[in-house]
């Protein structure tokens, strides 16, 4: 029988998968494609994503964030605060993750994917239970964090999903 952490690591690798089919063969003007004026492109919605996963998964893990101590916030030279993962971005700041390219984009998610993975490895079923969250009521337990990062992760991986198709049949 599987146990909870087996579907946690089965879950974070079917997202792994699904962003870098995505990613494959795009180039800037699909990265970058907006459906609408105010939508999200493909670059924001894995950037996204990625800044979400490494900064949740890294809080739960009591390590640092791979966008701050690997090179990535540089590396991408976004205009944000080193802090910004992209929630409750206006329009105009997702217009500003450009000039990315897949590679680097899927190079950033890998990284943070591997993390997750070992990290998620680590785990016993009764650190599962550990609460991580007390601002909540009820307080948020480790399972319930790595569950609510996966279904985000899952939501923006869809999103992107669609803007790759609507760019492929516009």
């Amino acid at each position: 029988m599987a146990t909870a952490t087996d579907v946690l690591l089965d879950s974070f690798d079917r997202v792994h998968g699904s962003v870098h089919r995505i990613l494959e063969g795009l180039g800037d003007d699909a990265l970058t494609y907006r459906i609408d004026p105010e939508a999200n492109t493909i670059a924001w919605l894995v950037w996204h994503l990625t800044r979400g996963q490494d900064a949740q998964v890294s809080d739960v893990a009591g390590t640092e964030q791979l966008w701050l101590t690997s090179g990535w916030f540089e590396a991408f030279g976004l205009p944000f605060d080193s802090s910004a993962s992209g929630y409750g971005q206006s329009a105009e700041e997702v217009a500003q993750v450009a000039g990315l390219t897949a590679q680097q984009l899927g190079d950033y998610f890998d990284a943070v994917h591997e993390a997750t993975i070992r990290y998620i490895e680590s785990l016993s079923e009764a650190d599962l239970d550990r609460i991580v969250d007390t601002r909540w009521n009820p307080p948020v337990t480790l399972a319930a964090r790595l569950v609510s990062v996966y279904n985000d992760d899952t939501q923006h991986v869809g999103q992107a999903a669609l803007v790759k198709g609507v760019f492929a049949r516009r």
